[in-house]
């Protein structure tokens, strides 16, 4: 799991972060800080993948602890959540490697959106091998990436996430434990599903062992 560390001195604000990235579950909370000196502080006691950055903060302000982490070469990865909105504080962070950027008041469904392209964009990293252009493309977050034609109500995004779930259980799932662990409904996901056995990408059977209706069962192809 990727551990993450919150940096909000708005204690609502934090601990609806923290409730978001509780929900995620291929996330943890690994802490949380009210300022930019006690963030920098928590960063050189304990290693983090993800930090949810503020910009607006006591005693250090957000921006001065990613450029901070940047001289220090820590080792993660920083998505700025905010309410500051200007042209100069977007580029100052992206310049700095923000890899993604939230202005407040925002949707969970964003705030997740931000934490998969997170991980997909750290699986692409794992390992030693060479990388093709479609992960190089997904890892510096082209939207101009070529994409497939998909058909009428069928998101990539939906189906990024269902992939992704299906990917982290590696086992048999029925509909509605995909529908729970991915936030979606179920009738969403059985839309999802045949498009995804129809294409290969997930394999599909059904289990007659559940001592009343049988069940259809999906897994990752």
């Amino acid at each position: 799991m990727y551990k993450v560390l919150i940096v909000e001195d708005d204690p609502m604000v934090a601990l609806i972060n923290e409730q978001y990235v509780g929900r995620h579950k291929a996330f943890t909370l690994a802490g949380t800080c009210g300022n930019g000196e006690e963030a920098l502080a928590f960063l050189q006691r304990q290693a983090v993948d993800l930090v949810i950055l503020d910009v607006f903060l006591p005693k250090l302000s957000g921006l001065d602890v990613l450029q901070k982490i940047r001289e220090r070469e820590i080792p993660t990865a920083v998505i700025m959540v905010t309410a500051a909105n200007d042209p100069a504080t977007l580029r100052t962070a992206t310049s700095l490697g923000a890899v993604d950027y939230l202005v407040k008041p925002f949707a969970y469904e964003r705030f997740r959106e931000a934490l998969d392209r997170f991980a997909a964009r750290a699986k692409a990293l794992e390992g030693d091998g060479l990388l093709n252009q479609a992960s190089i493309d997904l890892i510096l977050g082209r939207k101009d990436a070529p994409k497939e034609a998909l058909p009428k109500g069928i998101q990539e995004q939906t189906r990024a996430i269902i992939l992704e779930r299906l990917k982290e259980s590696g086992d048999w799932m029925t509909g509605e434990e995909i529908a729970e662990i991915a936030g979606i409904s179920a009738v969403t996901v059985r839309r999802y599903m045949n498009h995804l056995v129809q294409t290969g990408q997930v394999e599909s059977r059904i289990n007659y062992e559940t001592g009343g209706r049988p069940a259809q069962l999906y897994k990752i192809g």
